[in-house]
């Protein structure tokens, strides 16, 4: 599995409901977090070797209701402290 963070931007008032329905629907959520700034919220997906990440965030999360845009960070190495 790999790693890769999605900022979401949201119509306005919509944050929540996107927040919520990405939590219910999408299987490869980990984490997703309200966030302040441009974008309103960060999500945390977790995709198999062979997954497109192009087409993972064009129809699942492009395409959820109330999502307005998108910006996606690909991750390479996970660091752990301790």
């Amino acid at each position: 599995m790999r790693a890769i963070y999605v900022m979401i931007k949201c119509e306005m008032g919509e944050s929540y409901r996107v927040a919520q329905n990405a939590a219910d629907t999408i299987e490869e959520l980990s984490e997703l977090h309200s966030t302040s700034g441009q974008y309103d919220l960060l999500g945390k997906f977790y995709l198999a070797p062979a997954q497109d990440t192009g087409l993972f965030v064009t129809e699942k999360l492009q395409t959820l209701p109330g999502v307005k845009d998108t910006y996606t960070i690909i991750t390479f190495n996970a660091f752990v402290g301790g």
